[in-house]
């Protein structure tokens, strides 16, 4: 695979995390920039990198979590759920594209943020079809989904 394509594949990818939750791929990517494990520092995005910002996406992240648990939540395919994870996946692309200097940050945006999009409709779907698949609690199946989106994110930022 090509230094480009895996760019393209891992910007992808991420918006598709952001798709199931909004707050952890970011909160991640926070993490990996403050951590050195991708370059962020001399971009526009290193501010991602501070430690402010880490604090604020890993508090936003773990509130998600544990709101996405209440049963008045709305559904991420909701517009303000869908609006979260465009920008919120186009900023992650943004940052992977930024760390590999393989593609300019506008296309690691736009996959980030189609990613956050189709993500959402697509964890939507499967959320809900396993919870009648395997006969569990809405809230079972919830809990993997936090597993997935978690480790993905770290899976995919660790070959960013």
């Amino acid at each position: 695979m090509s230094e480009l394509t895996r760019v393209v594949v891992l910007a992808l990818g991420i918006g598709l995390a952001t798709g199931l939750r909004s707050m952890t791929p970011i909160a991640v990517t926070t993490w990996f920039a403050h951590l050195a494990w991708i370059a962020l520092r001399h971009t526009p995005l290193a501010f991602l990198a501070s430690l402010p910002a880490v604090a604020i996406f890993t508090l936003a992240a773990v509130g998600e979590l544990v709101v996405d648990k209440l049963p008045k939540t709305p559904a991420r395919t909701a517009a303000s759920g869908l609006a979260a994870r465009f920008v919120m996946g186009g900023l992650c692309g943004a940052a992977i594209a930024l760390a590999s200097a393989q593609v300019g940050w506008v296309v690691g945006a736009l996959l980030g943020a189609a990613g956050g999009i189709i993500g959402a409709f697509a964890g939507y779907q499967a959320r809900a079809r396993l919870v009648q698949a395997l006969g569990v609690p809405d809230l079972v199946v919830a809990f993997a989904e936090d597993a997935v989106a978690i480790g993905a994110s770290i899976i995919i930022l660790r070959f960013a």
